[in-house]
């Protein structure tokens, strides 16, 4: 039977069980991948004890050997599974329960009768059509007269299994054909037999938010800057980048979708870092609405007026002062008698000064001539 296989890791995968009264999984499907190896493990199991519980035997090869972790793939992958149940006796247990749950479970069940078998119960526990699930041979040294029969008929209802195909990955039975088909993450090329990796990140084959990253065959969901990936590994949301330990803003944070920038309080200016502020000059030109004087008081500004001048209610423009037009009046007037007052003073000082002058040459004149006589 194995002959009629086409063994290999990603082809047909076997396990054997040997079963009697208990039963034992004499290897999984994980284990031997190529004929050679199985037919030499095969000639070294013993016959159990006594006993013939089918039922119990094929409740096992549910729960033991077809599950992922002892070797079967993954259901999406859509090989088919197959149980060979070989049998000389009757089944002591409640085979046809077990049996019709297994078929119901998608395993296609054929039945090997040899010599005292019962043929009414390898009946019930085979599948349809029946004629092509049922053998019989007299003893188990002629069983290989059964090849040839077993390979048409299991071969008819499952071309993959014969071994002559040539699809590069996965084969699919059709009716007495097949069609070749590829793992998940590869496509069939135009030839129908080989296969190559598609872009699973390609529009409409994933189911990204944002981005799409290829990993072997498969793919997992990113956020560009500013998002986080959300529960569901696919959707993102922005975050919040002005909360306190995600922006270098030296004043204020503004967010910009998933960016953020900075600005600065009123009375500072932003530095052309883009980052830090520097405050402004508020009485600078243009800056300001006084009509005279500006006055910087610390971030902002008052307004003042030049002498003679007040400042009006608006606290910006300025009126000229009544009073301090007096008060320059007879500052005026006072300078003038004061100017004049000097004027007089030193008129007089000169006048004095040339008569001195005057009275000196004379008393020089005399005393010169006492010298003479």
């Amino acid at each position: 039977m194995i002959d009629t296989l086409d063994v290999g890791e990603r082809t047909t995968r076997v396990a054997v069980m040997n079963y009697a009264s208990t039963v034992k999984v004499e290897f999984p499907l994980r284990t031997y991948f190529d004929k050679a190896s199985m037919k030499e493990a095969v000639s070294r199991i013993q016959p159990l004890s006594a006993g013939t519980m089918t039922g119990l035997a094929i409740q096992a090869a549910m729960d033991e050997v077809f599950t992922e972790k002892m070797g079967t793939r993954p259901a999406n992958f859509n090989i088919p599974k197959v149980v060979i149940v070989v049998t000389d006796g009757r089944p002591q247990d409640q085979v046809e329960n077990v049996a019709a749950n297994a078929r119901t479970a998608g395993i296609e069940i054929y039945a090997v009768g040899v010599g005292r078998a019962d043929m009414q119960s390898l009946r019930i526990m085979a599948s349809e059509p029946l004629d092509e699930h049922v053998f019989y041979v007299e003893t188990y040294g002629v069983i290989e007269k059964l090849t040839a029969k077993f390979r048409e008929t299991f071969c008819a209802a499952n071309m993959c299994a014969l071994g002559t195909h040539d699809c590069e990955q996965l084969c699919v039975s059709n009716g007495g054909s097949y069609l070749c088909d590829c793992y998940e993450g590869y496509t069939l090329n135009p030839d129908k037999r080989t296969c190559s990796a598609v872009d699973v990140c390609a529009p409409g084959r994933h189911e990204c938010d944002q981005i799409c990253v290829s990993n072997n065959g498969s793919y997992v969901c990113q956020c560009f800057e500013g998002y986080t990936l959300n529960p569901d590994k696919k959707t993102c949301s922005a975050m919040d980048m002005c909360a306190p330990g995600r922006h270098d803003c030296a004043q204020v944070c503004r967010r910009n979708g998933g960016s953020y920038s900075c600005d600065c309080f009123e009375g500072f200016t932003l530095n052309p870092d883009k980052k830090t502020c520097s405050a402004v000059d508020m009485c600078a030109p243009g800056r300001h609405d006084c009509e005279q004087v500006c006055v910087r008081d610390d971030l902002f500004y008052t307004c003042d007026c030049y002498q003679g001048y007040v400042l009006n209610p608006d606290k910006k423009t300025c009126s000229r002062s009544t009073t301090s037009s007096l008060v320059t009046n007879e500052e005026a007037c006072k300078c003038e008698a004061i100017a004049a007052l000097q004027d007089s003073v030193t008129s007089r000082l000169e006048a004095l000064s040339t008569k001195l002058d005057e009275v000196s040459q004379k008393l020089q004149a005399y005393q010169d001539r006492q010298q003479v006589v």
